[in-house]
């Protein structure tokens, strides 16, 4: 397949040297994605996604809860490599974007996180069996399909944690004047609208390994990197939404 090219790159939660990493499926889409700026919008861990700097990229590395020690660098340059607590990306068409990794919301949602929502112990078995449906679907030449995404849909206090992340998600960019958001932690991806505000969510590399992409006129999209590549236009997005 030929390489894509974007003006910009999301990418959050890949959780590298965790088991439940999809790394095949990562490696693939970096080496098949050219882009001029790549947002590591935190949880990363990911020596790989930053050697696309020396090809002329500028990576812009916004450390999560998982790697948390990064922020200590939050405010450092190294060549194309910026860390920052947060930023604000402008894209071709004007629009603003709050770029953060979403786990200072924890601390405003009642539950604290998805993960107590599920019960760690619960998220840590559903994960390994995630492992075990995606072993059994490459085997058997199947399209990808994540049993911890299809779990969560059907749970409801999940569903309702999800939405309360996603208004604060919004309240945030309210308060800092912009024209939406950009965050990741939830491992849920999506692209949606809400009261004339933008919410992004670029997903994660162990259940649903997606990206969100900024095109050249500026048009957002929700990529599914799978082996038949499965793209989200935001126009559709935005109509499941309404």
């Amino acid at each position: 397949m030929d390489a894509a090219s974007f003006r910009t790159i999301w990418l959050s939660d890949v959780h590298l040297g965790s088991r439940a990493c999809r790394v095949g499926l990562l490696l693939d889409f970096l080496r098949r994605s050219h882009c001029d700026t790549l947002y590591l919008v935190g949880d990363i861990i990911d020596v790989l996604s930053l050697r696309k700097s020396q090809a002329g990229t500028r990576v812009v590395y916004i450390p999560g809860n998982h790697d948390d020690d990064f922020r200590a660098l939050v405010g450092l340059r190294f060549g194309n490599i910026e860390v920052h607590d947060r930023c604000i990306h402008t894209t071709r068409a004007g629009r603003r974007l709050l770029v953060l990794h979403g786990d200072e919301f924890d601390a405003i949602i009642e539950h604290r996180s998805l993960v107590a929502v599920v019960g760690a112990a619960a998220y840590r078995g559903l994960l390994a069996l995630n492992r075990f449906v995606h072993w059994l679907h490459e085997i058997s030449a199947r399209p990808y399909w994540s049993l911890a995404q299809h779990v969560k849909t059907k749970l409801g206090k999940a569903q309702r944690y999800i939405e309360t992340f996603q208004r604060a998600s919004l309240q945030a960019a309210a308060a800092a004047g912009v024209d939406g958001i950009v965050c990741g932690h939830i491992h849920k991806a999506d692209l949606v609208e809400r009261n004339g505000l933008t919410y992004c969510n670029d997903g994660d590399w162990v259940e649903s390994c997606t990206a969100l992409v900024e095109h050249a006129g500026g048009e957002l999209e929700l990529i599914a990197w799978r082996p038949n590549i499965a793209v989200v236009p935001a126009a559709a997005a935005l109509r499941d939404a309404a």
